[in-house]
């Protein structure tokens, strides 16, 4: 039987490793969600366009992406951002940005993200102002820069230990980013699933937003997906694929391993294609993903979904499961940044 170990005089040397595995982090695989966030977001910028082809500043609208931590929001927004050739994005040197990009700062108090969106846009403040004249100068400088989308990042956190009446303060902000009668802007927010207890404090600002919701993967429809995704990866590494990566009973434990959530299963795969090639194998198979999820979590063998029978019966998220002396099974704490 053949063996798919490469000689040690044959494997790459580290250099090489960590350039192929930078160019796994760049890549990017388009799942169904995406697709929909796609579909949205070309509507919400035609529809601009068309606006200030017109000479009309009509209200903009705006896009909500919500999905639990590890369904890969940010990294789908960055790669939207850098798919439209024509979309200018904030550079050095450049004054025109149409779309610009931060993550919110914590405590996300509305002054606090007003100064956050003036650095974002090369206007930072040397002294304190107060929030009224912070806001009035993000929109003359989004105006000045010709913005036409504003992105909000870790957005759940407009809800997440605010109070009321802070919360509904950022409302009436994001709504008058959208109505500016000289140069209204689409916001695009996208968070953890509180994000929707804020957007549905007001009918007024849910109308104005187009949900995109990154559910868990599907086992009745991603399985083919998956596998090509498996693929995808293995072959950009220069590796084969076990004949049993492609059986259905893999393909659940994977989906199980990576929590449903396609960032964290986009993680996990890295993390065995790098067991591969770091052991000088020519083909990806079921021990590296074995090894990948141990280097991930840290957790014992009995812990491992790719090793356990009742693999359900495993938090995939907690790390050191197996390793510890202390309680293994910890209650789950609230979603979100500490403030």
């Amino acid at each position: 039987m053949m063996s798919n170990t490469v000689p040690a005089a044959a494997r790459p040397d580290v250099q090489d490793i960590d350039l192929a595995l930078a160019r796994l982090r760049a890549r990017f695989f388009a799942h169904r969600h995406y697709r929909d966030l796609q579909e949205s977001f070309t509507t919400l910028l035609n529809r601009r366009r068309a606006d200030l082809k017109l000479g009309s500043q009509n209200e903009a609208r705006g896009i909500a992406i919500i999905g639990d931590s590890g369904s890969g929001k940010t990294m789908a927004v960055r790669r939207l951002l850098a798919t439209y050739p024509d979309l200018q994005t904030v550079r050095p040197g450049i004054q025109r940005a149409d779309a610009v990009s931060l993550s919110l700062p914590s405590p996300a108090s509305v002054k606090f993200v007003g100064l956050a969106c003036l650095n974002v846009l090369g206007y930072p403040l040397r002294r304190d102002r107060t929030t009224a004249i912070i806001w009035a100068l993000v929109h003359s400088n989004l105006r000045l820069r010709q913005t036409l989308v504003l992105h909000f990042d870790e957005a759940q956190d407009f809800y997440i230990n605010q109070n009321a009446r802070e919360m509904q303060s950022m409302i009436n902000t994001l709504k008058a980013l959208m109505q500016n009668p000289d140069w209204p802007v689409s916001i695009v927010l996208s968070g953890m699933p509180q994000l929707r207890n804020l957007i549905n404090m007001d009918p007024q600002l849910a109308r104005r937003f187009t949900p995109v919701q990154f559910t868990k993967f599907d086992p009745a429809l991603d399985i083919t997906p998956i596998v090509k995704m498996v693929t995808g990866y293995a072959e950009a590494a220069g590796l084969e694929v076990g004949p049993n990566l492609k059986d259905k009973s893999f393909v659940r434990r994977l989906i199980y391993a990576g929590d449903g959530e396609f960032g964290l299963t986009v993680e996990l795969l890295r993390f065995a294609v790098e067991s591969a090639l770091r052991t000088g194998r020519s083909a990806i198979d079921l021990s590296c993903f074995v090894q990948g999820f141990a280097l991930r979590s840290g957790c014992a063998p009995d812990f491992n979904p790719f090793l356990r029978e009742d693999s359900t019966t495993i938090n995939p998220r907690l790390l050191l499961l197996g390793r510890t002396t202390e309680e293994d099974h910890p209650a789950p704490i609230s979603k979100g940044r500490r403030k």
